[in-house]
């Protein structure tokens, strides 16, 4: 994981393993920073953890009047949130 001022990169896995190291480290940026952008294009493989994550930020961001800014979602997330019914946006 690579952060810069109001930008988060995600690579490697997201699983059930990795995405709590992951979560803990962003809450720094969610809590400085009012626009946060998480580019996911390094992201090698996923599952449903991958997509929890995401809805944990965007959640985080609702309740804290934050904006989070997905770029490159991997197919893998999209088509995990198309059977789950959901849009990530």
């Amino acid at each position: 994981m690579i952060t810069q001022p109001n930008r988060l990169s995600v690579s490697g896995e997201l699983d059930f393993t990795t995405i709590m190291p992951i979560w803990k480290s962003s809450l720094a940026l969610l809590t400085t920073h009012s626009t946060l952008s998480i580019d996911l294009s390094k992201v090698t493989t996923t599952n449903s953890a991958g997509l929890v994550l995401l809805i944990e930020w965007l959640k985080y961001g609702k309740y804290n009047n934050k904006i989070i800014i997905f770029e490159n979602l991997p197919p893998q997330l999209q088509s995990i949130a198309q059977v789950a019914g959901l849009k990530i946006p």
